[in-house]
C-alpha cells in the first residue's frame, strides 16, 4: 500500500508545479505589459513637458523668417510692396445693408518673403475677409479704426505661413509672461482705397 500512496503523491507536484509554472508566468506577463505601459505614460509626459516648456519660453516652431531680426533694416534694400485685389464685402451692420471696397497693399521688409507669401494668397485673402466681414461701418470711419483694422490684417496675413503673432490688446488683460516677441515681415498694411457706402 506505500507504493500506491507514493504513486498517487507523484502526479499531484507535476500538476502543482505545472500551476505554479503558469501562475508565475502570468504574473511576468502582467509586470511586463505594466512596466511598458508605465514606461509610455512616462515617456509621453515627458514630451509634453518638453513641448510645454519650449512654448513657455517662446521657442514655438515658426517659420524661418519670424525669428527676431534687427529693428534697422538695410536701406539700400527697399521694401517689397504686395498689392491685393480689392475687396468688396458686406459689413456687419445689423440696421442696414452696408458694404464695404477696401483695397489693401501690403508692405513687406524682404522681397523673398513677398514671393514665399504668393502661394499662401488664398488662405491670405481669406484671412482679410473674414476680419472685414465682422466689422460694422462705424468701426471702419475714423482713423482709430482704420488703424486698428491695419493691425489686424498684418497680424492675420501672416499666420497662413505659421506666424503667429500675438494680439496686444489681448495681452493687457491677461498676466504678462515673458516671450520673446515674434517678427512680423509685413512692416505695414497700406488702403490704396477705402469706400464704405
Amino acid at each position: 500500500m506505500s507504493a500506491a500512496a507514493a504513486s498517487a503523491e507523484q502526479p499531484a507536484p507535476k500538476k502543482n508545479s505545472k500551476k505554479l509554472f503558469i501562475i508565475i508566468g502570468v504574473v511576468v506577463v502582467l509586470l511586463l505589459g505594466g512596466g511598458g505601459a508605465g514606461f509610455m505614460i512616462w515617456k509621453k509626459k515627458a514630451a509634453e513637458a518638453a513641448e510645454a516648456a519650449a512654448a513657455e519660453e517662446g521657442g514655438e516652431e515658426v517659420h524661418a523668417a519670424a525669428k527676431p531680426k534687427p529693428a534697422k533694416r538695410d536701406p539700400k534694400l527697399p521694401p517689397a510692396y504686395m498689392p491685393l485685389d480689392p475687396f468688396v464685402v458686406n459689413l456687419a451692420d445689423r440696421d442696414a445693408d452696408r458694404y464695404a471696397q477696401i483695397g489693401v497693399t501690403l508692405e513687406i521688409d524682404d522681397p523673398k518673403f513677398a514671393e514665399e507669401m504668393k502661394p499662401y494668397m488664398p488662405a491670405i485673402r481669406n484671412a482679410v475677409l473674414m476680419i472685414l466681414s465682422h466689422k460694422t461701418a462705424a468701426e471702419l470711419q475714423g482713423r482709430e479704426g482704420k488703424e486698428q483694422l491695419a493691425a489686424e490684417i498684418a497680424r492675420e496675413v501672416v499666420r497662413p505661413m505659421g506666424i503667429n503673432i500675438d494680439d496686444e490688446s489681448e495681452e493687457e488683460g491677461k498676466k504678462k509672461r515673458k516671450r520673446a516677441p515674434v517678427y512680423n515681415p509685413v512692416q505695414q498694411v497700406h488702403f490704396s482705397s477705402f469706400i464704405v457706402q
